[in-house]
């Protein structure tokens, strides 16, 4: 490279910085680039054909025809040459030119008697490399042809720059990806830090409502219910906000009573109606009583959009209205409306309405409250399920909200359960799992009206040795603890200590995913604090009574193992066991890995444990270990990384009871 023979840009340093920036150089093939390889042969009319770059100390062929090798030194290339000039170099006979009469692949080689080379040139100026047409036979290209192979060049670098701009773009989103998951994780645990203290003044406020009270008294309660409660509402209007964000908030198809849903709704509100505001519920004669959809969802909306209303009207009326559009086979067509006399929306702020931290007027949020979600989540909420909210209002004179809903038909049978009954529990003797001591004390409180006895643990590993000591009922067991946190003790109860008891998950905090782990970790039930007293009893009902609770149980499919067997249950029974000495030593060792940030490792053990768990056909496992050998691969792990770890682990352990057990 340094003899003068061979020439070297001017700007040398600056070409192979441009040239590196591409990423290009020894990377996989790439369709794009072998269509254009094959369409320069065809237009030229020739044997030979490449694609090429020139770093450092060799030209290395991206794609070619008729070559038979990836690269080169660059001192003996043509295409030297042709990175030094602007313009195409065309050779119609090597054997006339003084420059490569005596050039060994002239000679010998590669016997080239043509060459038309053209530089691929970056945006900012820089040859990083060539497209050539090479004959063994003297030529000259027509005009046609070299403007073919100019536009040709013109569009391997537009495919740079895209494939560029593409990594760029994937890197961004990578990063937007994380700093979402950052957001949801700090709202999650601000709502924690929230609701824990939240949680104590709401329960101890229902607890001091119960007790006997004068006037001024009841009236002072009240008014901390209210602010509790409206406290609650933008904590949780902001946790949906995150879950619906991350494609995290689902909508849950079950059968439910419509007109018994609508009721509740409007008696919830009609004791916060103003006395000058007439408040009406108008249901369709022709309104199915049952449906399939998301009831939680259609109270959340109506609730939010009511509440509106009456909070913006000071006198008239506030409707609900809901009625019968459409029926066909196996479906309704339901066009649900709130309207009011209040105070109206501008038609200049009719489209911004429903844009989060939004409100018709700057006075609105002073004069009236509010977090400025509520209709950014009404209608995400509508728009999750296949509809669209729509809006009518003047100044002055009122507001009308609607959208329609499709719900599936069901039947009446749907809906019959079994209702559960208290009378049949005894003096349940129940173990908390809780280290905060204002928890503590309102759930003593709570547990005591209910009848039932109550034991204390600080922590988890606490709870375990009073369950090592006593016989107890139940367990209700907070998540986040020291020394042992709910999801760690869960585990030990059911696997070291082979424990069958129902544990109720009790959480002041929020992570998208939390209630699934709860129950793959082999928790019974989950209440959200704060929590209502009413949910906490029946949570205990359902977890006392075994039969009503749906078995929470794996799937492990051993047709694939059956498969390969043939019948040999010798050998079938070889590879369960196999399986699961291996599988445990290797979530083991991938756990280790993990926690030292051992990033090769962790690529390494997870892309091997995928071929163990697709013979179970275990999709979902094999899922987990993708995402983590991703992780690995960017050399990052984050929370998410440490979630898919302990679901890993705790499915893990189910499959192995399952499969011990066959």
């Amino acid at each position: 490279m340094n003899n003068p023979q061979h020439p070297i840009p001017h700007n040398e340093p600056e070409r192979l910085a441009a040239l590196k920036r591409y990423n290009i150089l020894d990377s996989l093939p790439n369709h794009a680039f072998d269509d254009a390889t094959k369409l320069v042969a065809y237009i030229c009319g020739v044997p030979i054909a490449h694609i090429s770059f020139i770093d450092e100390s060799r030209q290395w062929f991206k794609s070619e025809i008729g070559i038979g090798v990836t690269e080169v030194p660059r001192e003996i290339s043509f295409c030297q040459y042709t990175i030094m000039e602007s313009e195409m170099v065309e050779i119609p006979d090597t054997h006339t030119n003084e420059r490569f009469k005596d050039d060994p692949n002239v000679i010998d080689g590669f016997k080239i008697r043509f060459y038309a080379g053209i530089p691929l040139t970056t945006p900012d100026g820089y040859n990083i490399g060539t497209i050539c047409a090479i004959d063994h036979v003297s030529k000259e290209l027509n005009d046609n042809q070299r403007n073919a192979l100019s536009i040709i060049a013109k569009h391997v670098i537009n495919q740079l720059e895209l494939g560029t701009k593409n990594i760029d773009l994937n890197t961004q989103k990578k990063i937007a990806q994380r700093a979402v998951h950052a957001k949801d994780n700090f709202l999650a645990n601000m709502s924690h830090e929230i609701r824990t203290p939240l949680n104590a003044i709401i329960g101890f406020t229902d607890l001091l409502a119960q007790t006997k009270l004068d006037t001024v008294q009841r009236d002072y309660i009240e008014s901390v219910q209210i602010a509790g409660e409206n406290l609650l509402l933008i904590i949780n209007d902001i946790l949906d906000l995150s879950k619906i964000e991350s494609g995290n908030l689902k909508i849950d198809e079950q059968p439910f009573h419509l007109k018994k849903t609508l009721k509740h709704v409007y008696n919830l509100l009609k004791v916060k109606v103003p006395k000058d505001i007439e408040f009406n519920l108008f249901l369709d004669a022709e309104m199915p009583e049952v449906v399939i959809g998301d009831q939680g969802r259609l109270n959340q909306i109506l609730v939010n959009l009511t509440g509106n209303a009456l909070k913006f009207t000071e006198e008239g009326e506030v409707t609900i209205s809901v009625k019968k559009l459409e029926e066909t086979e196996d479906r309704y067509a339901l066009r649900f409306s709130v309207k009011d006399t209040g105070i109206g929306i501008p038609e200049n702020k009719l489209k911004t309405i429903f844009e989060r931290f939004t409100q018709a007027e700057e006075s609105t949020t002073r004069r009236f409250g509010g977090t400025g979600l509520g209709l950014n989540i009404v209608k995400q909420l509508v728009e999750l399920q296949d509809s669209k909210i729509q809006v009518k209002s003047k100044p002055d004179r009122g507001s009308e909200f609607f959208f329609v809903l499709t719900y599936k038909k069901a039947n009446q049978a749907e809906l019959v359960a079994e209702p559960l009954s208290g009378e049949h529990l005894h003096k349940l003797k129940i173990l908390l799992c809780e280290d905060n001591v204002l928890n503590q004390k309102l759930i003593k409180s709570v547990i005591d009206n209910f009848g039932f006895e109550l034991d204390i643990a600080d922590n988890g590993e606490a709870g375990i040795a009073l369950l090592s000591k006593n016989e107890y009922d139940l367990i209700l067991m907070d998540l986040q603890m020291p020394v042992k946190d709910g999801y760690q003790t869960t585990e030990y109860i059911r696997n070291e200590m082979q424990l069958t008891i129902p544990i109720i998950a009790m959480t002041a905090h929020s992570l998208v995913g939390e209630q699934e782990r709860c129950y793959a970790v082999g928790m019974d039930a989950y209440v959200p604090k704060p929590f209502k007293q009413v949910v906490l009893l029946d949570a205990i009902k359902t977890v006392m009574n075994k039969d009503s609770m749906p078995v929470q149980k794996r799937l492990v499919d051993l047709s694939f193992l059956e498969e390969m067997s043939c019948g040999n249950l010798n050998f079938k029974q070889e590879m369960i066991d196999l399986f699961i000495e291996k599988i445990q030593m290797e979530v083991t060792q991938l756990e280790e890995a993990f926690h030292n940030n051992d990033y090769d490792r962790v690529e390494k053990l997870s892309h091997n444990m995928k071929s163990s768990f697709d013979m179970f056909l275990l999709e979902d496992l094999t899922g987990c270990l993708s995402f983590i050998e991703k992780e690995a691969k960017l050399r990052q792990f984050t929370t998410e990384t440490a979630e898919q770890l302990s679901l890993l682990r705790s499915e893990i352990t189910e499959v192995v009871k399952i499969l011990k057990e066959l």
